[in-house]
């Protein structure tokens, strides 16, 4: 697998594994205590934590694609026809 390969393929990890955990950990607004801020979405979350969210994605997309590449340099999975 070439670096460019290697590279758009974790791209796609991050992101797929990214929008997975996006859901985890949100309260919206109007399940808060706070009550729902003037003038925004009731639905919309209080704290969201967009960075550790990002954090953790990047830790396990790595995670994820040292599996993958493992896989791919044992030959278990091939781009190759």
């Amino acid at each position: 697998m070439g670096p460019v390969t290697s590279v758009l393929v974790f791209i796609i990890l991050w992101w797929l594994i990214f929008f997975m955990m996006l859901p985890i950990g949100v309260r919206s607004q109007h399940e808060a205590e706070e009550g729902v801020m003037p003038g925004t979405e009731p639905g919309a979350p209080e704290r969201p934590a967009l960075w550790k969210k990002a954090l953790w994605t990047t830790l396990l997309a790595a995670l994820v694609f040292g599996a993958f590449y493992a896989a791919v340099a044992a030959d278990f999975v091939s781009f190759r026809r």
